[in-house]
Order: C-alpha cells, then sequence, then structure tokens
C-alpha cells in the first residue's frame, strides 16, 4: 500500500537538500526551490541575519557560503510530527555544519521549498552547559586553597573592567542588554553591561505608573527562565522591572549600575574599542573587541520643534520622561500624539481628574487586546498554544519562518477577521473623529511594527474614553505654535493647557551610536530598523531584514540589540553565537552584509 503521509512527502525533498548541500552543489540545491522560493538564515550557512529570495539568490548565496560552510546533515526531525493543510506541507528540521548545530523549518509547495529557514543553536565544542553539561556547583573532597562559588563570582566582578578586560561591553541594561548578557555569560563571553540608572530595572519603574506590558506573557518570557505560570498575562511596569533585576543577580551578570557611557572609538589596527565610561563618579577606561548598543530600539526621543516653546508657562515632557498624572489632577493636558504611549498617558491623566486632550495629527492603527490575542497570537503564544505543545522556542521559530516578504501575506486575513469581529468599535471611534488605518497593506499590527517600530495603539480601554469623548479628541491638524498658556493648532484651534506632553516617538537607533562614537560612524551604519518596505516611514530599497539588529554592520564590532521582549529574547541567541564564534576565532564569513542607505 502506498504511504501517501505528509511525511513520505516531505522526506525525499529533504534527503534531495541535504545531499545538494553536502556536495556543495548551489545550483542543486537552488533548483529544489520554487522559483518564489526562499531561504531565511539565522547565522548558521551567512554569519548574518539574511533572506534570500527567488532561485538566484538562493544560488548564488550557496555558491558563497558551502563550500566555507560546510554543511553536513540536514535532515527531519524524528520527533516532530509534520504537517499538511491547503496544499503547503511543514516540517522541523536538525542541521549540522562543520562548526555549528543548528534547528530548520521547511514548507513545500508544489513539490519544491516554498520557505526554509535554517538556525544557528550551538556551536560544536563550545556547547552552553545545560543540563547532562550544567557544573557541579560543589567540589567535591577538600583543598585548603579553595574558594566558594560567592568568593570566585566576587572576584571575577571585583577585576573585570580593571584588570581584566571584558570582550562585550553592551551599553544598555535593560531587557535587551540583560538577555544578551545572559546568552553570553552562559557561552562563557567576559561580558559587561552599563546602565545609566540605578538600579536593573528603573528603566522600567522610572515610566509613567500606569504603564504595563500589552502583550501577553507568553510573548515575553527571558532567556533560560520563564515567568512562572501564576504571572498576569499583562505585566504591570513594576513587576518588569523587579523581574529584570531579579534575573540579572541569580544570572550572574557583571552588570554596572549608574555607569554612564561617555564616548568610543574603534582602533583597526588593534582591533578594540576605547570606551570612556563614568562609574560612580569616576572615569574608567573599557577595551572590550565588541561593542553592543542595547540602547532600545526606538532610540532617542523624538522631541518636535514647535514655535513658541521657549515662552510656554507651563511643562513640556517627552513621553518617556512622564512621571505620571499624579501631579495634574484639575489641570489640563494637551498630548501630542496617538499611539500606544499617547493613549496610555491620555487615559491615566483622566482616571486622575485632568482635562485632556489628544492631538492626532495622523491616522493610527487600533487593534483591541483581546481580539489581537485571539485572532493573531494564539496559536503561538498563549495558554492554548502551550498546552498544544507549542513551547516559547517553537513558537519564535514559527514565527521566524515566516520571511518578511510574504508575512503580510499571512496577517491581512487575520486583520480581516478583527475588521468584521469589531465593526462596531471602530464605527464608534470613526463616530468621535478618530482616523484609523491597518497599515499601508491592510497587514496590521505587526508589519507596522516591523516596518516603522510607531503608529498604532493595543486598546487596553482608553478607547472608549476617547468614544465617550472623556478624552477629548482633535485629529487632523498639527501643532502651529505654543503662547504662554495653550497649544495653537494648524487650523486655528487653541487648547489651553498647563501641561504638554510629546508622545511623538523616537528616532532611528544609530542616534546613540552618534553621540557615542561619532556621526561619521553612525553615517556609515546607517538606519536601524525597519525593512525597507517602502511604506510609510520604512523608505526602500528591500532589505529583507531589520536594517542593522542583531548582526553585523558597516562598522567593524558594531552592534546593535533592541526590540521587544520577544525580540530580545529570540534574537540575542544569534548575536550571542556571533560574538561567542568571534571570541574562539572561529571562522566567520558574512555574506550578503548590509548597505547602508540612510543616515537615520
Amino acid at each position: 500500500m502506498l504511504d501517501n503521509s505528509p511525511q513520505s512527502d516531505l522526506e525525499p525533498l529533504v534527503a534531495d537538500l541535504e545531499r545538494a548541500l553536502v556536495a556543495q552543489d548551489p545550483d542543486a540545491v537552488a533548483d529544489l526551490f520554487l522559483e518564489t522560493g526562499f531561504w531565511r538564515d539565522l547565522a548558521a550557512f551567512t554569519w548574518n541575519l539574511k533572506t534570500c529570495e527567488g532561485k538566484g539568490e538562493i544560488r548564488d548565496m550557496a555558491a558563497s557560503q558551502l563550500a566555507r560552510i560546510r554543511p553536513e546533515s540536514l535532515t527531519l526531525d524524528p520527533s516532530e510530527v509534520v504537517t499538511s493543510a491547503g496544499g503547503v506541507t511543514e516540517g522541523w528540521l536538525t542541521l549540522e555544519t562543520e562548526h555549528g548545530r543548528g534547528v530548520g523549518y521547511v514548507r513545500m509547495k508544489e513539490g519544491k521549498i516554498w520557505t526554509l529557514l535554517t538556525t544557528l543553536h550551538e556551536l560544536k565544542g563550545h556547547e552552553e552547559p545545560r543540563r547532562f553539561r550544567r557544573p557541579m556547583g560543589a567540589e567535591h573532597g577538600s583543598d585548603p586553597t579553595r574558594k566558594s562559588w560567592k568568593e570566585k563570582r566576587e572576584d571575577e566582578a571585583r577585576r573585570l573592567g580593571y584588570e581584566d578586560q571584558p570582550y562585550v561591553l553592551i551599553v544598555g541594561g535593560g531587557q535587551g542588554g540583560i538577555a544578551l548578557g545572559a546568552r553570553l555569560r552562559q557561552l562563557g563571553v567576559s561580558t559587561i553591561i552599563i546602565d545609566k540608572h540605578a538600579r536593573p530595572g528603573d528603566q522600567w519603574r522610572s515610566r509613567y505608573k500606569s504603564l504595563c506590558l500589552h502583550d501577553p506573557v507568553w510573548y515575553d518570557h527571558l532567556p533560560y527562565i520563564p515567568f512562572p505560570d501564576t504571572w498576569p498575562v499583562f505585566t504591570p511596569k513594576d513587576k518588569v522591572g523587579d523581574w529584570l533585576e531579579m534575573y540579572t543577580k541569580v544570572m550572574e551578570l557583571t552588570y554596572w549600575s549608574s555607569t554612564l557611557a561617555k564616548s568610543a572609538s574603534y582602533d583597526e589596527a588593534k582591533g578594540e574599542w576605547t570606551v570612556v565610561v563614568e562609574r560612580d563618579g569616576k572615569e574608567v577606561t573599557l577595551r572590550p573587541k565588541q561593542l553592543v548598543l542595547a540602547t532600545g530600539m526606538s532610540g532617542k526621543p523624538s522631541i518636535p520643534s514647535f514655535p513658541g516653546q521657549s515662552v510656554f508657562k507651563g511643562e513640556q515632557q517627552h513621553s518617556s520622561q512622564h512621571p505620571g498624572p499624579d501631579a495634574y489632577k484639575g489641570k489640563k493636558v494637551v498630548v501630542i500624539g496617538s499611539n500606544n504611549s499617547a493613549h496610555d498617558i491620555c487615559a491615566a491623566l483622566w482616571e486622575n481628574g485632568a482635562d485632556v486632550t489628544m492631538v492626532q495629527r495622523s491616522s493610527t492603527h487600533i487593534v483591541k487586546s483581546d481580539s489581537l490575542m485571539e485572532v493573531c497570537l494564539g496559536g503561538l503564544y498563549s495558554e492554548q498554544a502551550v498546552a498544544n505543545g507549542i513551547s516559547t522556542d517553537k513558537a519564535d521559530m514559527i514565527f521566524a519562518s515566516i520571511p518578511y516578504k510574504i508575512m503580510a501575506d499571512f496577517h491581512v486575513p487575520q486583520y480581516d477577521e478583527i475588521k468584521k469581529r469589531d465593526a462596531d468599535f471602530y464605527a464608534a471611534l470613526e463616530k468621535a473623529g478618530f482616523m484609523l488605518d491597518f497599515g499601508d497593506d491592510e497587514s496590521g499590527l505587526f508589519m507596522k511594527y516591523l516596518r516603522r517600530g510607531s503608529g498604532y495603539y493595543i486598546d487596553v480601554g482608553a478607547c472608549q474614553l476617547v468614544i465617550d469623548g472623556k478624552i477629548k479628541l482633535k485629529s487632523g491638524a498639527g501643532v502651529d505654535h505654543l503662547t504662554e498658556h495653550s497649544v495653537v493648532l494648524s487650523d486655528g484651534t487653541e487648547l489651553p493647557a498647563d501641561l504638554v506632553v510629546y508622545a511623538t516617538g523616537y528616532g532611528s537607533m544609530n542616534g546613540w551610536a552618534a553621540d557615542l562614537i561619532s556621526q561619521e560612524v553612525a553615517d556609515k551604519v546607517g538606519k536601524c530598523w525597519g525593512l525597507g518596505s517602502d511604506t510609510a516611514k520604512d523608505p526602500g530599497p528591500w532589505e529583507g531584514e531589520q536594517r542593522n539588529m542583531w548582526k553585523p554592520t558597516q562598522q567593524e564590532a558594531l552592534w546593535f540589540h533592541g526590540g521587544n521582549l520577544h525580540q530580545s529574547r529570540h534574537y540575542s541567541r544569534y548575536l550571542a553565537l556571533q560574538l561567542k564564534a568571534r571570541a574562539e576565532g572561529l571562522p566567520t564569513p558574512v555574506y550578503g552584509l548590509q548597505e547602508s542607505h540612510h543616515k537615520s
């Protein structure tokens, strides 16, 4: 009897791919893909984060890399079930190259590879000390010169940065820097994380008091230590801060708080950075080989310049500086902006008795939190997904396996469903005068986030206040100027104000590089974030990956790490392995180093 199972359909194709890879035959590799096929690689074959689109690009990459990477095997994972639906067969892969082991995911359509994801998960000979390789902790026997675990750790922390230099310096000690630091710690890469705040987690504690994560807990775990299963679905900011502080301590990270990075320069001849920092009021010079800016993917606060700001008698704050609503009971507040922070701040101000007006200058994508969770995230990041065997690592891999070029095609139907599901809600918002959009191609939240990192709000209640008129709304007009006591809009509307909050977003991360290193280096690297989709605030040309994030840049030994908790967790793995390989002197032939097209 013939076996027509999905497994039997996919096995021959994967076997052919393995033979072509091991034989280092780029033509044979490319011929196994659809003309419009994709190969997304996360450090396993390209030592880069790179998506090759179409048979031509796939062949070119294979021709460049196979002899350098020397693939040894690529097989279906015997512990995973091959599935098939809608003419697409999908399966998990395991792979090995000369220096690494990894995980893959393949989709087959019409007998050919439609999408292939390959990822590096460990370096041979440099595996993490996990499970069977975990350290003993206790040293049995007797030794009069022995030091306790605590003494060894204290000695390491005392020496690092003074007598011993770190291989990696991470500037920024929020969730991104901490997640990467934990990965590097487990890989045995000497690392210092520096942050200007007094304690790990203060980045969250210092924000407005109503702030909480809008992403659900299953989406937000850190590496190695997941949140407990009693953790709230949406984490309040102070719980995030406390978790990060705890995590930093138990993961034994060398974390210099109250430390400010003042300047950095790279010596190409020596292959090292000179970074001057101020720690507890004293200057310290560090000489790491690799420098990572983990200062937040949103970069520097964007504070607009309007005529009259210097004469305004009230307070002015960027949303990142807003302390919360307590001091503004009975005050008139104008919030410039209409995305996540603007809505959160407006809602908290209204709850605390302020007279608050939101100024919406351009349309905003709105999605209700419960709709986002049930329609978009539930299959991968939910309690039901966990019950179905979808671990966080699996969910991350499945999400990563969809090339950015076609990701919108996966999301448009979800947001079409949300439009129907919440039609009355959207009609009420528009009746209130709110300008709505679902992105340039109706693909919704995630594509807006990946393309521009802004332009949306996940509704957790503020929209009803807008609908009810409790948060006053002025849409379709920009700010013309400020007077001593008001904000005057471009249509002549005058809004009395005691406080103006600029919820106007952030610039590119390379702005931090300009401040710390030089404008020349910032321009050499170019814009961080965005795909090059040629949609609003994401100018082309098409890159197909997040610009300059988690991968080599045009500046030797300079890296950028950031994003939401999901991205900090997932992509810290690949950045850490790229850094570890360099620390060990392994060959890391980078394919497709990103060009710089935009300075900011």
